[in-house]
């Protein structure tokens, strides 16, 4: 009668009880009444004998069916022991390397395409502020959404241009640590169709640089002249010429050449090379802060070295509280909007504004250069004395 599984239940004598169905197929009942199945079997002139599980968690019916399967793998010519202890073998678990460390040196690696020393500088400050004390630890492989979350959430709301711009910082460096198979998956950090489904959408700051009225420009560059000082002429010359604070404290004496300052396209927001018309007084100015450190490469320096980033910042808030150098620029653009018949074509090229429309951008291929340099030397005029060309001086105007 072939064995069943009431008849290797009853079986508590120690011993082997073979089973007539499945060759090489036993169930070893040892003294302590543990019961295990065994399939024994002959490989490369060898008895060998194979565990198939304990009974009756294994029962009959998959004890044969183990059986069968490893009498198969057999007549494939591979040994059914062997393959079983090499699957038993535990593969290392994966490595990778601590976010903080590969972060820091992502930054690092691309810091040849910022133009600005600064933004590199940012990077690294929000890393290392609000990313390294949750993530900073962990494996790469190891971030997921729950960490990123615990990041961004605290300051979400409060800081949300920081927070925004800290969460694509984020993103960019786990895509670079998938790229080089770091990591794997889905980009935790990403926004769109992921985080944008558990945060609020980021509200757009439309912060706007505070701004001098162009009525009071005039009063302003006054007060400017009785400060006789470096910061005071880099930042007459900056307004004059509606210009950006960093291409002014990096700009060099080579790039002015009799009356034109050409600003290297590495220097400029828009990465194309700009060229400024320089008036009259913007000469002078060069020449007075040449003076001062003959042999400094620079066009304002102190001991060869450009001037302080601050320096011309404090110098305008000492005059007026809250104003911001940029905004500068700003009163320039409403001057020329409000009081002058100078096209807006031509003041946009003065600030070097990037061209978003593709067919305007395609028309306009001149710098008009000559146009840009009658508006400069009206806007200079208007500096130094309220006045500009035939028209009445504002400040005249407001007392009549």
């Amino acid at each position: 009668m072939p064995m069943t599984d009431k008849h290797f239940s009853a079986s508590n004598k120690p011993g082997r009880y073979t089973d007539d169905i499945t060759k090489g197929l036993h169930l070893w009942v040892k003294p302590s009444g543990q019961k295990y199945w065994i399939f024994r079997y002959t490989f490369d002139s060898k008895r060998l004998g194979m565990s198939l599980g304990g009974y009756p968690e294994i029962s009959l019916k998959v004890a044969r069916q183990r059986a069968v399967e490893a009498r198969n793998t057999i007549n494939q010519g591979r040994c059914p022991l062997t393959e079983k202890n090499a699957s038993k073998v535990v593969k290392p678990e994966f490595q990778s390397p601590l976010f903080e460390g590969f972060a820091l040196d992502y930054i690092q690696r691309m810091r040849p395409m910022w133009r600005n020393p600064k933004h590199a500088d940012q990077w690294v400050a929000t890393i290392k502020t609000y990313a390294l004390p949750v993530i900073g630890h962990l494996q790469l492989h190891e971030i997921d959404t729950p960490q990123i979350l615990d990041i961004l959430q605290p300051i979400w709301l409060t800081t949300t241009e920081t927070a925004s711009r800290l969460r694509g910082r984020i993103e960019k460096i786990l895509a670079a640590a998938t790229t080089l198979k770091h990591r794997s998956g889905m980009n935790p950090a990403t926004w769109k169709g992921h985080l944008e489904n558990l945060l609020p959408k980021p509200q757009t700051s439309h912060k706007h640089h505070e701004a001098l009225e162009y009525e009071e420009l005039p009063g302003f560059i006054q007060k400017l002249h009785l400060s006789d000082c470096l910061s005071a002429l880099a930042l007459e010359f900056t307004i004059l010429n509606a210009s950006r604070t960093g291409e002014v404290l990096h700009g060099k004496k080579s790039e002015v050449k009799e009356d034109l300052w050409t600003i290297p396209g590495a220097r400029m927001k828009a990465g194309q090379e700009h060229q400024v018309p320089l008036c009259q007084r913007s000469l002078e100015i060069l020449k007075l802060a040449k003076a001062m450190d003959p042999n400094s490469v620079y066009l304002f320096s102190a001991k060869g070295k450009p001037l302080s980033g601050m320096a011309m910042l404090m110098l305008a808030r000492r005059i007026k509280p809250g104003l911001t150098v940029h905004g500068f620029r700003s009163t320039f653009r409403d001057w020329v909007a409000e009081e002058t018949v100078h096209s807006p074509e031509v003041a946009e090229m003065a600030l070097a504004h990037t061209i978003s429309n593709k067919v305007e951008k395609a028309y306009r291929r001149g710098n008009l250069l000559e146009r840009r340099r009658k508006l400069m030397n009206d806007w200079a005029t208007y500096c130094q004395t309220g006045e500009w060309g035939n028209v009445v001086s504002i400040l005249e105007k407001k007392v009549a």
